[in-house]
């Protein structure tokens, strides 16, 4: 009889990606509403309810207008990234990021994007505005109008601007949240924050930016961008509507007095307007949907899996980011809120991979040593390939002959008489008698020469000028003249907080609440394991956790207050948001880990050292939790459950 078939583990992206569709669908439906309203204040009114019915032509306009800002949600989602951009400077990731088709693209979707909404824009104004492509100005011959062309090039030129923004302010970046403990005295733990309440408080933001961008680049582009970019747009709009209309004139010189008016201008900003301000709804419509915990119904995703901690543990060994991400956090939520999630994972012993609370263990604890490995490697060069690899990477080559080749030189000419050492004596004879060349003997005697000149024609200071130490400081002084430029000096500029980050966290993408929810969920568990590890299998980690935690914390300080200040770093901060932000919760996990096991330690094999260690690597946070969270209640006041890395 045959064995019965293994069950399938459904995979954790399973789960993700339906719940990520349904986030999109919401976040399409947002978008669609308002194009709806953008259609609505292009009707005509003509009509006291076909201007407004949506079953008409304003619905056949909101589906117009919702195509156009498609493309850029599309892109929004292909190029999204966990995490914030890390490099030493921002000329680093552009040098990075050059050589890659993402920037064309991304400048290539807003134009074209900008360009769909100016033509339906064009279409949709009345008749009498003249801002049709082609008029007749007498009889019947056609001309081009170039009101439609001066607002066509002013919506592609803010498209273009909205994605040189979209580039530098990473409008791709996605950044999930990091789980807290519960309160004191707090049964359960709050809902997850509404995302529509972070969305109200954005409203003025994003009037403010699309108006802004709007405002300056049509100003811009009225005052000196048209009149450089006239004569291309106009040839350009010539050859194009030559295909439709014969009889349009043959050259392609624009007309000599150009379509100025302040009517015009503020047409063009508020079309511009229209189409930014969508633009931003969507964007921040987005950010918030997908920042959303991976919850389906105040449960976790994986719940409805038929094996739901073999998808938990699939998502979690993902070598995708995003997956990898949500499945940490998903992980960090059932340690804190999901107490019959939790007995699963501690009862769960019977696997071929070992139990449950191991894999999550050893994941979650290797996530948290690539820290020290970061810090361990910083600096050392990169590891020279192991022999295994060098073969991989050497073509093969032929084995060796077991005969010498057959020689090429011609077998008839006359053997060379063999040199002794009569032929020896000559050579050398003849060489004394030659003696040495000119430029031999007069070398030493110029080099003499340039010496006594230069110490009478020349100060001290210059010549320490010219030798490679002056010239690398006389380098350094202008480079740091360059440097303090307002716009170009921040270009270049290596500041501390990047570095840190970048050698710390990584490159090219860092996602702090990764490591952050590791450590979360792996001190949470095993202060759970307390009353609901019936096994113990949790018990026999927790002096290896306890020494791992103490090590990072450790190391990570040591790093950070060694870290020296790069000379093109004026202002010199040290702080760092991200590390502090890592070090906090890894001296929490630490200190609820103390609490709940310092009275095993004997039993758990934890030295007298190993927790006067661990004590001083959390006493920070501790003595912040004893004054009440003096920081907090003077500064920014922190979130009950949550914090974002932004």
């Amino acid at each position: 009889m045959p064995p019965p078939p293994v069950a399938r583990r459904p995979p954790y992206k399973d789960f993700l990606q339906p719940a990520l569709q349904r986030r999109f669908a919401s976040t399409a439906g947002v978008v669609l509403a308002f194009s709806y309203v953008e259609s609505v204040t292009l009707s005509r009114w003509d009509s006291l309810i076909w201007s407004w019915f949506p079953i008409g032509l304003p619905g056949l306009r909101a589906l117009a207008i919702f195509a156009c800002v498609l493309p850029l949600i599309v892109l929004r989602i292909a190029h999204s990234h966990m995490g914030i951009r890390t490099a030493n400077s921002p000329f680093d990731i552009l040098r990075r990021m050059i050589w890659q088709f993402q920037p064309v693209e991304t400048i290539l979707t807003y134009a074209l994007s900008f360009w769909l909404f100016s033509q339906l824009y064009l279409l949709c104004i009345p008749e009498d505005a003249n801002l049709e492509w082609i008029t007749y100005y007498s009889g019947d011959r056609p001309r081009l109008n170039e009101r439609a062309l001066f607002y066509t090039v002013n919506l592609i030129l803010i498209g273009v601007s909205q994605a040189f923004i979209h580039f530098v302010y990473d409008y791709d970046r996605l950044e999930l949240k990091a789980v807290e403990p519960k309160g004191e005295g707090q049964a359960t733990a709050s809902r997850e924050p509404d995302p529509w309440e972070g969305w109200k408080a954005q409203i003025l933001r994003m009037l403010f930016r699309a108006g802004t961008t709007a405002l300056a680049v049509s100003m811009a582009n009225y005052v000196v961008v048209y009149s450089l970019l006239r004569t291309s747009a106009w040839g350009w709009a010539m050859t194009f509507f030559r295909l439709f209309y014969y009889n349009l004139p043959k050259t392609n010189i624009p007309p000599s007095q150009a379509p100025w008016s302040i009517w015009m201008l503020g047409r063009s900003i508020w079309a511009g307007f229209m189409f930014n301000i969508l633009w931003e709804i969507s964007d921040v419509t987005f950010t918030y949907q997908l920042q959303k915990g991976p919850l389906k119904n105040n449960l976790p995703l994986t719940t409805e899996s038929k094996d739901p901690n073999g998808s938990l543990i699939n998502g979690l060994k993902s070598k995708k980011p995003r997956i990898q991400a949500f499945a940490m956090l998903e992980l960090a939520y059932i340690a804190r809120d999901f107490e019959d999630r939790r007995k699963s994972i501690f009862e769960d012993i019977d696997r071929k991979d070992g139990p449950v609370w191991s894999q999550l263990f050893v994941i979650c604890l290797n996530t948290i040593k690539l820290i020290e490995q970061r810090i361990d490697d910083y600096g050392k060069p990169p590891a020279p390939p192991t022999a295994a690899q060098a073969a991989d990477a050497q073509p093969s080559q032929p084995p060796p002959r077991a005969a010498q080749p057959p020689k090429d030189e011609d077998v008839w000419l006359p053997t060379a008489p063999a040199r002794g050492f009569r032929d020896s004596v000559g050579k050398a004879v003849g060489q004394i008698a030659r003696g040495k060349t000119p430029a031999e003997m007069l070398g030493p005697v110029a080099k003499r020469g340039a010496i006594q000149i230069s110490n009478r024609v020349m100060t001290s200071e210059q010549k320490e000028v010219l030798t490679p130490e002056g010239f690398n400081s006389a380098f350094r002084s202008l480079a740091l003249q360059a440097i303090r430029l307002p716009v170009v000096g921040l270009f270049f500029q290596q500041t501390f907080r990047r570095r840190l980050n970048a050698a710390v966290l990584g490159t090219p993408y860092i996602e702090v609440s990764v490591y952050i929810n590791a450590a979360f969920a792996l001190s949470q568990l095993a202060v759970s394991s307390l009353t609901e590890d019936k096994y113990g299998n949790v018990q026999r980690d927790v002096p290896n956790l306890i020494r791992t935690f103490t090590t990072v914390i450790k190391k990570l300080e040591t790093f950070r207050d060694e870290l020296p200040i790069h000379w093109t770093d004026l202002e010199g901060d040290r702080s760092c948001h991200e590390t502090d932000w890592l070090l906090d919760d890894l001296k929490a996990g630490l200190g609820r880990l103390i609490e709940a096991f310092g009275a095993y330690s004997a039993d758990l094999r934890l030295s007298r050292a190993d927790m006067r260690l661990a004590r001083e690597a959390a006493v920070r946070r501790q003595t912040q939790e004893e004054n009440g969270e003096a920081v907090d209640g003077g500064g920014e006041q922190r979130q009950p459950e949550m914090r974002q890395t932004n």
